[in-house]
């Protein structure tokens, strides 16, 4: 039982660095910038998660690694959600949560973190969560 544990662990760790791997892929970024590829994901995950629906979240977050999935859910108040967030809204907020200066600013940082997260996800998953977004705020969604 230990051992399955614990492989379990390991295995959700090596998914959640794959995911971070991608985030840093994208940018160019060095293995020592893994401070800001996680920021990125943790902001976009934080927004995308208090913009949806309540079933929603949850449906996509039983698709992400158990690690991932308890960064998503730290902090949640479902009794909040969905907060009404349009584009600029939401990317106000990214630029909030990742301090960083980056090329292609806060947009960019949504689309390297939204277009990873639809490479681990089911794509029919993928389109409810793009269902559930304003207009204006899906078409950052890939």
């Amino acid at each position: 039982m230990a051992e399955q544990l614990i492989s379990a662990f390991e295995s959700s760790l090596d998914k959640t660095n794959l995911i971070l791997k991608d985030i840093e892929a994208a940018y160019g970024w060095p293995k020592e910038q893994r401070n800001q590829s996680y920021a990125a994901l943790r902001t976009v995950l934080h927004l995308l998660r208090d913009r949806m629906p309540v079933q929603e979240s949850v449906e996509f977050a039983a698709q992400l690694p158990v690690l991932l999935r308890g960064i998503y859910f730290d902090g949640w108040q479902p009794s909040d959600v969905p907060i009404k967030l349009n584009r600029d809204d939401f990317l106000y907020e990214v630029r909030q949560g990742f301090p960083y200066d980056v090329e292609g600013g806060p947009e960019r940082v949504v689309q390297v973190v939204l277009d990873t997260l639809r490479r681990h996800v089911t794509q029919g998953e993928w389109d409810d969560v793009r269902s559930t977004m304003p207009e204006d705020l899906a078409q950052l969604v890939p």
